[in-house]
């Protein structure tokens, strides 16, 4: 869990996205433009990020916020 119980994640957290969204910024140009190379190489940027994902447990950055007492 990210110090301090912050909703903003770690820093391992924002590489993984900066990394899907690369990829899906590459597919997205490629999938228009008709380049399936393209498309499949921003395929495979986002494939990398999900296995970075998993590598670095972003899963356990997430933070549950406590729900108010009545």
């Amino acid at each position: 869990m990210s110090a301090g119980g912050s909703h903003a994640g770690e820093a391992k957290s924002w590489v993984v996205v900066a990394v899907a969204l690369v990829g899906s910024i590459i597919a997205g140009f490629g999938l228009p433009l008709g380049n399936w190379v393209m498309f499949g190489a921003g395929f495979a940027v986002m494939a990398v990020a999900a296995v970075l994902g998993v590598v670095f447990r972003i899963m356990a950055d997430v933070v549950v916020a406590v729900p108010p007492k009545l």
